[in-house]
């Protein structure tokens, strides 16, 4: 009988270290699973966040690309409002000298004609009279010298005007594209 409760015992005890030993070992793969959950989450953040930075940087390069294109346009435009102001200022100049060469004119007319009224000499009234028609033709290039300085002084301001809107538009994606190169470093 002994050696049937030795058996039974054996046979009783090795089942009873089975069971344990299957329970351990289900406990250690519950561990390794939620161990191995954690792993496999923080993986997946970590692809996410590489996932959504690589999409910034795609998306950072047209957008780099799309100020640089603005910025030369702008560059362009003021080259060519620069070349242009200079053109006008140089008429301004012209019409200027042009009004000034012609008002001296004017005045040595108007005193030569003062001179021929005054003057009993023969032929002073003819003089007169043709030292008046000449002051009536320089008058009215006067006129039209004043009205062309005018018209390019006009045209100085409003392209002055327009020149410091393009550059504020300059400075403006200017300081975009040091935004986009800050948020670019930061990364």
């Amino acid at each position: 009988m002994m050696a049937r409760i030795g058996r039974g015992g054996v046979i009783a005890a090795v089942l009873l270290a089975g069971m344990a030993n299957l329970s351990g070992q289900s406990a250690s793969s519950a561990r390794q699973a939620d161990a191995g959950g954690d792993t496999l989450t923080a993986l997946l953040v970590e692809v996410r966040g590489l996932r959504a930075a690589m999409e910034q940087m795609a998306s950072a390069g047209p957008r780099v690309q799309l100020f640089a294109s603005r910025l030369q346009l702008q560059e362009t435009r003021i080259s060519n409002m620069i070349r242009r102001l200079d053109t006008v200022r140089d008429r301004v100049g012209e019409a200027q000298q042009d009004l000034n060469r012609l008002q001296t004119e004017e005045k040595q007319l108007q005193r030569a004609l003062e001179e021929h009224k005054r003057s009993a000499a023969p032929g002073a009234g003819e003089e007169a009279d043709m030292a008046t028609l000449l002051l009536g033709g320089v008058r009215t290039k006067i006129a039209n010298a004043t009205a062309t300085l005018n018209r390019s002084t006009a045209e100085e301001a409003q392209l002055m005007a327009d020149l410091t809107a393009e550059q504020g538009r300059w400075t403006a994606i200017n300081q975009q594209l040091d935004e986009l190169e800050k948020v670019l470093a930061k990364r």
